[in-house]
């Protein structure tokens, strides 16, 4: 007998509900063993008595008995037996429904008998005939959710009406006059406008991403501006504390100085004054002697000597005065002043043309906006006037009585910069001006049509406005910079040699698009 029982498998002495050992086997109609917890609790959760292993349906539910043979044999091979390991639920897998005891892990989930199986379990629905035709899913929890409340039939179509799930009967009742289409129809549908919709979040997200990557590259900015400003900021006060310090020795030099004169003229009228004081002393012994004669011919002859008095000034309108310290002092701070404002302006106009030189752009002029009279370099970095219109093509660009000039880029960037050279030239205007700008006939060049510029002509320089700017010359100009702030609405101007600030209009108000006037590097036009 132990012989013929060792070619048995150990699948003969397991429960297929609880995957272990038999423990007190029972058996179905059917034939099927189980452990009579098993098939009694699971019996306990349905509605319907059925086989677990081939789903044979029992109308009432059958009346267990010990299978004795079996549980025999359970007790004599329980050592040898092992039943194999199956993974374990993890969490947030779906457990298998028919497990009692420990719930394997379900690999599917049958849509007609609204349960979850583990590979054990799933064996009858891949091998018998009825069960093989069952829908099997994806395994997913809640299976009940798939049934018509009010029905207990599976939902499978949708009502487009009322955007729900019904069942088959709900179409014959409560939404017989609503269109209604299979779940998997409205599903792609759904999927199509949900790929919209992700794409839409997507195109919101990148978006705001952009805006993060604005606003930190602005805020970098603002910190490279405020380095730069701290940088600035020290230098021009170190320069001014500098220039304080020469004041300070200076001021007390002059006070000083002035305070040795007065010393030295006190010490000589004292010198003076002590001279004088040893004479008539020398003059008071010689009377006192003489009192104290009685030659009277001696007395007579050296009086008439004394008669005449030694030779002194008049100290009555002899004074020392104190040097004027207080006007010294005001005059100096004025000086102060002046010279401070104009270092500070000086070191201010320096640190700015080098904070906005960090926007130096690159341009070329096109020669499809110049003026006829005007000729181009070849590399589009020059410009001068020829004085004799040329026979040029005419179109929408091309100025026609203005000698003007464009460049061929054009900018809506927050800050740009350029200079002009301008040397050599008897008359000139430098600026920028919006695309907008008209090109034909007679121009008014003013802010409020487009331009912001500044001209040299007749020894004076002027910004073009209405009343025009007439703006102080220092000195010829050689190179002209122009920075444009897009933000901030500015237009600078600036003497690049010199490196000082020319004029700056404010206010200005930019469209999208903004062309630079007369932006060669090496040459304005006229």
């Amino acid at each position: 007998m132990a012989s013929a029982n060792t070619s048995w498998s150990e699948d003969n002495f397991s429960c297929s509900i609880c995957l272990d050992v038999f423990n007190s086997p029972v058996s179905t109609p059917c034939g099927h063993n189980f452990c009579r917890t098993c098939i009694t609790k699971f019996w306990d959760d349905q509605v319907q008595y059925k086989c677990p292993v081939c789903n044979e349906l029992f109308h009432t539910r059958p009346d267990l008995r010990v299978n004795t043979l079996l549980s025999q044999m359970v007790d004599q091979f329980r050592p040898s037996v092992r039943v194999k390991e199956l993974p374990c639920v993890e969490p947030g897998e779906v457990p298998c429904d028919v497990c009692t005891g420990t719930q394997l892990k379900a690999v599917k989930s049958c849509l007609m008998c609204f349960t979850s199986y583990c590979p054990t379990h799933l064996e009858p629905h891949q091998r018998v005939a009825g069960l093989k035709r069952h829908l099997l899913v994806e395994p997913m929890d809640r299976l009940e959710d798939r049934l018509c409340k009010k029905h207990d039939r599976l939902l499978e179509l949708f009502c487009q009406t009322d955007q729900v799930c019904v069942c088959q009967f709900c179409t014959e009742a409560d939404h017989t006059s609503h269109p209604v289409v299979p779940l998997k129809e409205e599903y792609e549908v759904k999927t199509a406008q949900l790929g919209k919709i992700e794409s839409e979040v997507q195109q919101m997200i990148q978006e705001r991403q952009r805006k993060i990557k604005e606003i930190n590259d602005t805020v970098d900015r603002s910190k490279a501006d405020a380095d730069r400003q701290i940088a600035d900021g020290v230098q021009v006060l170190t320069a001014l504390m500098s220039s304080i310090e020469k004041w300070r020795d200076d001021f007390n030099q002059t006070v000083k100085e002035k305070l040795k004169s007065t010393e030295k003229q006190a010490e000589g009228l004292i010198k003076e004054l002590e001279q004088e004081i040893e004479d008539l002393n020398n003059r008071s012994s010689e009377v006192k002697q003489l009192t104290h004669t009685e030659d009277h011919l001696h007395f007579l002859q050296t009086f008439r000597s004394l008669k005449k008095p030694p030779h002194t000034r008049d100290w009555t309108k002899v004074e020392v005065r104190p040097p004027p310290y207080i006007g010294s002092m005001r005059r100096s701070l004025d000086q102060l002043e002046e010279t401070l404002n104009m270092e500070r302006k000086k070191l201010c106009d320096d640190a700015e043309l080098k904070r906005v030189q960090q926007y130096e752009v690159d341009l070329t002029l096109d020669p499809d906006t110049a003026q006829p009279r005007l000729i181009l370099s070849e590399d589009g970095k020059q410009v001068r006037d020829g004085g004799v219109e040329m026979n040029l093509p005419d179109n929408h660009k091309r100025f026609t009585k203005r000698t003007y000039v464009l460049t061929r880029q054009s900018f809506s960037s927050r800050r740009i910069y350029f200079e002009v050279q301008v040397k050599n030239n008897n008359g000139w205007r430098v600026g920028v001006a919006r695309e907008s700008i008209g090109r034909k006939g007679d121009l008014i060049v003013t802010p409020e049509n487009g331009y912001w510029n500044i001209f040299f002509i007749n020894d004076e320089l002027v910004f073009n406005d209405n009343p025009a700017v007439r703006l102080p010359l220092r000195a010829e100009l050689q190179k002209v910079g122009v920075f444009v702030d897009y933000d901030e609405g500015l237009v600078s101007f600036y003497d690049v040699e010199a490196r000082v600030h020319i004029y700056s209009a404010t206010g200005c108000t930019f469209p999208s698009h903004q062309r630079e006037l007369s932006a060669s590097k090496h040459n304005a036009f006229t």
